[in-house]
């Protein structure tokens, strides 16, 4: 598969929505996660990042704004045991109960579908990186419609492991603007990944639509340690 230029990805496509990042640093120290949101309506576009024990959760910035929580607030990322979680929906909780009942990450997700938001029927994406002894790999899912036919679900897992040093996957919710929005097609687009957390994360934001672009969030957890470092960047402040 052709390495595509993530800075490239972000800043041609003025709305690919929601996006998860994974992937291991070029010096093979870290694991590297990310996840965005973007908005198109007041509702979305009305939150920020907040970080939790484990993770973080979507909230609303203004609450007197806050017209419809549901699809909008949700955990985006957990962690149990070893592994971290990341999707773009409220299937982090799914995940999170399925897989801490011996349900692998596949199986956890064989009860959810693609969001109930018609036309669009918005995928849900997720991503888990498991990292142990120094070692690391990760899986990538999307559920989604079948081309815009909420009769059929497609459902896709992607799995790498033992990840290249410098290499990272991403996935998202769409192609692009439209109405009703394109879904992503195909396997997730492979992308290079930098050494430097700060380095990465000013990438992926300056290259975000500047209209649509809400929240970013990113962790390099090193594999030795275990010792996850986060950033988080909100639009709304």
């Amino acid at each position: 598969m052709k390495t595509l230029d993530i800075q490239k990805l972000l800043s041609e496509n003025a709305y690919p929505g929601r996006g998860i990042i994974l992937g291991k640093s070029p010096d093979g120290k870290n694991a590297v996660i990310a996840y965005f949101i973007m908005g198109r309506s007041v509702n979305s576009r009305n939150r920020v990042f907040e970080a939790t024990a484990d993770g973080i959760r979507t909230k609303a910035f203004d609450e007197s704004k806050l017209s419809d929580p549901h699809l909008i607030i949700y955990s985006p990322v957990r962690v149990l045991g070893n592994k971290t979680i990341v999707t773009n929906g409220d299937q982090t909780d799914t995940i999170y109960a399925g897989m801490d009942c011996q349900q692998t990450f596949e199986q956890s997700l064989r009860c959810r579908e693609y969001e109930d938001d018609a036309p669009n029927y918005t995928p849900r994406i997720s991503g888990i990186v498991h990292c142990e002894n120094g070692a690391m790999n990760y899986a990538m899912s999307i559920l989604k419609s079948a081309d815009g036919n909420p009769d059929s679900v497609h459902r896709f897992t992607f799995g790498y492991e033992n990840p290249v040093n410098g290499e990272g996957h991403f996935i998202h919710t769409y192609m692009g603007d439209g109405n009703p929005l394109p879904s992503f097609e195909g396997e997730p687009e492979k992308i290079t990944v930098e050494n430097d957390i700060d380095v990465f994360t000013n990438v992926l934001w300056k290259n975000l639509n500047e209209d649509n672009k809400v929240s970013l969030f990113v962790r390099y957890i090193d594999l030795e340690s275990g010792k996850a470092t986060d950033r988080i960047v909100n639009k709304n402040k």
